[in-house]
């Protein structure tokens, strides 16, 4: 199994339960500088003790390909440069590079390779502000952000791949993803640690945005299920099916943390979706994919794990 993006938040998790599921893993990441690369190597701590784990800090843009996917099956593309609020101006050309040249070069090399699976991690950004909800996976793409642009043509690489030289891809489209670990620029993350430390938050409203907030462990589970059964050429919507408003997140905050959280409304974010809800029937269906923690469990759990550092 190949793991790119190894790393970061969801291809570490994504990692440690492959092992636990006894595959071989090969793992690659650069340590792009979005955040901490200490974070980043804490990540892998626990998987460079695993003999059956192997990692190259490398660039896909200029590492050798070919030897990094000899003898690879599944291919798990997980790495990319997130954030939406950070791919306005000259940061695209970043953006350009690790999202979608990268891409190209990875699949291209996949040519060939007896693989039994490409899984292309893509997110929710790439819908845009749709007319209606739940989104589902045949609504038309209009993404609102630089990231949810490059996101997509990710997506159409992998596909033209699909179509043209027969790599076994699927698409998973990933909802606002949380838990332990969860990166340090995310929503979540920079919430709890403002509340745990009487902190002002900047809360982008009005509107007041909702999301479909996945616990890590069944995004994990759902990127599994989809090498096993997803289609050659499927795209599968992977969240909770269910909407939170930002404001009744801190509510739940409040209550976890026996704190009150002190919020600062500043106004609509260039880039940021108004609301994003999941339709999941497809995933459901065809990929047996269950996600089982609810926001309230999650949202401890990842609290317990922050606060303990």
């Amino acid at each position: 199994m190949l793991v790119t993006g190894a790393a970061g938040f969801i291809g570490s998790h994504l990692c440690r339960r492959l092992l636990a599921e006894g595959a071989t893993v090969r793992g690659v990441d650069c340590f792009l500088d979005n955040y901490s690369r200490k974070i980043k190597e804490e990540n892998l701590a626990d998987l460079l003790k695993e003999k059956r784990f192997s990692f190259f800090e490398d660039d896909l843009c200029s590492v050798p390909l070919t030897k990094l996917l000899a003898g690879v099956i599944v291919v798990f593309h997980c790495a990319a440069l997130p954030g939406v609020r950070n791919s306005w101006g000259s940061a695209f050309a970043d953006y350009l590079h690790n999202n979608i040249s990268a891409t190209q070069l990875l699949l291209d090399s996949a040519k060939g390779n007896k693989l039994k699976s490409f899984i292309y991690v893509s997110s929710s950004s790439v819908y845009g502000n749709q007319k209606s909800s739940p989104l589902k996976e045949e609504f038309t793409p209009q993404p609102v952000s630089p990231y949810g642009v490059t996101k997509l043509a990710g997506e159409h690489l992998a596909l033209l791949y699909q179509q043209n030289y027969r790599i076994p891809v699927s698409i998973v489209r990933l909802f606002t993803v949380y838990g332990p670990g969860q990166r340090p620029d995310m929503g979540f993350y920079r919430f709890i640690k403002a509340v745990a430390t009487g902190k002002t938050i900047d809360f982008y409203a009005p509107p007041v945005p909702s999301r479909d907030f996945t616990y890590i462990d069944d995004i994990v589970a759902g990127i599994l299920a989809c090498s096993l059964r997803g289609k050659r050429g499927g795209v599968y919507n992977l969240g909770s099916g269910k909407s939170r408003r930002l404001d009744k997140i801190f509510l739940v905050l409040e209550g976890i943390l026996g704190k009150r959280a002190n919020l600062q409304k500043v106004g609509h974010q260039a880039g940021d979706m108004l609301s994003t809800n999941a339709d999941i029937t497809l995933a459901q269906e065809e990929l047996k994919y269950h996600p089982t923690v609810g926001i309230e469990e999650g949202l401890r759990r990842q609290v317990e794990w922050q606060l303990s550092d």
